[in-house]
């Protein structure tokens, strides 16, 4: 896309957000419906998929998509049921500021600590040894190395701008331990892909879900 088409498309983006913010009515119409729909996405993220089942929670991994750009942002956490609500409002997370959760393809949740193998196994042991949150940090790392998810190819400079980030090299915690769970990624990312390529639901439910993980679909609630 070329500068003038890029400016374009800023420009109605931005004299459609200006119509709807045009009196203090429509603004607080505005703010409902947005809220609306985001508590309605982080619903879908962590509601128990069964009544007998318990809420998403703990550790996870997750990944954000948008139709044309593919996958924009992979994630991890401990406490899934705080930050996957939080991902569509965006209150501590800069992606829904960026690209509105309304535009958002599918989200992509796995329940990795499902995936573990046992604690007789070897990456079980590491895993407790380690602690979950380490391990997620590694599944996080491989995950990004894996599939370069668009948004987090950069990182922001102090001068405005935006610089490469040389993920390959990276030093971080996540990176040093990535290789102690070759068994528990191959298994996280079988299930990423089945997720990946699951047919969004003509009609009904917005949200797909398997054993240790689910798919939504952000448009269906629109």
């Amino acid at each position: 896309m070329d500068t003038s088409t890029e400016d374009e498309a800023f420009s109605r983006w931005r004299a459609a957000v200006l119509d709807s913010l045009a009196s203090p009515e429509r603004v607080l119409a505005w703010q409902d419906r947005r809220y609306r729909f985001a508590h309605q996405v982080g619903q879908l993220l962590t509601n128990p998929a069964r009544p007998d089942a318990a809420p998403v929670s703990g550790h996870v991994v997750y990944g954000v998509y948008v139709a044309g750009a593919g996958l924009l942002y992979v994630g991890q956490t401990g406490d899934a049921k705080r930050r996957l609500r939080d991902l569509p409002v965006g209150e501590s997370h800069h992606l829904a500021t960026t690209v509105p959760p309304e535009t958002w393809d599918r989200v992509i949740v796995v329940q990795w600590p499902d995936l573990l193998p046992g604690p007789r196994d070897s990456e079980g042991l590491i895993a407790e040894q380690l602690g979950h949150q380490t391990c997620g940090l590694a599944l996080e790392y491989l995950l990004q190395v894996t599939y370069r998810p668009v948004m987090t190819a950069r990182r922001r400079s102090s001068a405005g701008e935006w610089a490469a980030r040389r993920i390959d090299s990276s030093r971080s915690r996540g990176a040093i331990n990535s290789g102690r769970f070759p068994g528990l990624f191959i298994a996280v990312r079988a299930m990423w892909d089945q997720l990946a390529d699951t047919p969004g639901p003509v009609t009904g439910d917005p949200a797909v879900h398997v054993v240790a993980g689910r798919v939504i679909f952000p448009a269906r609630v629109l």
